[in-house]
């Protein structure tokens, strides 16, 4: 049984813990924030008891009854707390972006390392459902070889979507906090580690980032991108305030466009949706087909990514993102910022951490049923 400790209970932590309710190894035993409210609404929900909600995460991680940390804070703490908790000796599953800076994540990968901790940076859209079944249409070859990522992303309104805190809005917009806008860095995460998931980490970004009116967003904005093997991207970024979107969460339409020499599969949805159509598309052979026996909440994706900590806890196994998958989407998000600042593209070292290999569970060279006879 892994035991958890929760660092952080804002609003997108109910997504989180919901994934370590749900998993047979897996238990909420303590919680940390520095707002009582926040401690008492979600130690009630997870059946924390008051003698464990703490609001100074340090006595938490003085707990013997915590064997990993789920980290989801301001990414300003990120590195001070994770570095606690490895010193604790504590796994950790940070929140993205994992650092402000490239050597703050090179010290928590380091530390992890040293410490014999696990370290996983929690990113959610590389086990949305639709996303990985684009993944394995693209492993059985259906579109033929990668040349190129679009992604679209477009926030606009919602009247189901939820009431974001004022002080969660204050710190989105706080360079020495946050890093970077809400949109292209923060969000942006998001986007750069689809892109990292279909192609490896780019060699050269080259990006404009613009503002809204009020200064509170970092759009419209668009940042473009080469792969070392000669592949293309780019993220479209605009902000539409009277484009009304269905969603649960976040009032916010993703798209994702992938060709190859063969084919094209279009991802229609992410935190929201605008079409209805099937989440995944594939043109192929003059053809063109829907695919939609998958679930596709958004929180879908973080259930999945939380039970995958847990498992390769239990495992012994990697986690996904490791730290240094996780540097290496920072490094990404982070050239984007600078490419904007200098005007020029930014280049990149490629490593050697290009997740194309086989999903989990699947033998190489073992065809994936995809419905397409």
């Amino acid at each position: 049984m892994i035991r958890l400790g929760i660092i952080g209970c804002g609003r997108i932590s109910d997504l989180h813990a919901q994934a370590y309710l749900d998993h047979p190894g897996a238990t909420i035993t303590a919680v940390a924030d520095t707002d009582p409210g926040n401690l008492a609404t979600r130690g009630a929900a997870w059946g924390v008891p008051e003698s464990a909600r703490h609001q100074d995460y340090r006595d938490l991680l003085a707990r013997s009854d915590v064997d990993a940390v789920e980290v989801l804070v301001p990414h300003h703490l990120h590195a001070p707390i994770t570095l606690d908790a490895m010193n604790a000796g504590k796994h950790v599953s940070l929140q993205k972006p994992m650092a402000l800076s490239m050597d703050d994540a090179t010290t928590m990968v380091k530390a992890g390392h040293d410490l014999g901790v696990t370290f996983k940076v929690f990113e959610n859209f590389v086990f949305y459902p639709p996303v990985v079944r684009a993944r394995e249409l693209i492993e059985n070859g259906e579109i033929g070889e990668l040349l190129s990522i679009r992604v679209k992303s477009n926030p606009g309104w919602s009247p189901t979507a939820w009431d974001v805190p004022a002080a969660a809005s204050a710190w989105r917009i706080d360079e020495a906090k946050c890093g970077g806008g809400p949109l292209v860095f923060d969000d942006g995460h998001h986007k750069f580690a689809i892109a990292w998931y279909f192609l490896g980490l780019a060699d050269r970004v080259h990006a404009f980032i613009g503002s809204t009116m009020d200064g509170l967003l970092d759009a419209p904005s668009m940042v473009s991108w080469t792969h070392p093997d000669g592949q293309v991207g780019s993220l479209e970024v605009v902000y539409s305030p009277d484009l009304q979107l269905h969603t649960e969460q976040y009032a916010q339409d993703d798209r994702v466009e992938i060709t190859g020499t063969r084919g094209v599969i279009w991802i229609t949805r992410g935190h929201g949706r605008m079409l209805d159509v099937p989440p995944v598309i594939l043109y192929r052979d003059g053809e063109t087909r829907g695919f939609s026996d998958m679930p596709t909440g958004w929180e879908t994706s973080f259930l999945n990514s939380g039970r995958h900590f847990v498992d390769a806890l239990l495992g012994g196994t990697a986690p996904s993102l490791t730290g240094e998958e996780g540097r290496d989407v920072l490094s990404f998000a982070l050239a984007a910022q600078e490419s904007s600042r200098t005007g020029g593209p930014v280049s990149l070292a490629s490593g050697d951490r290009r997740p194309v290999g086989p999903l989990p569970g699947r033998e190489p060279g073992q065809p994936r049923e995809t419905g397409l006879g």
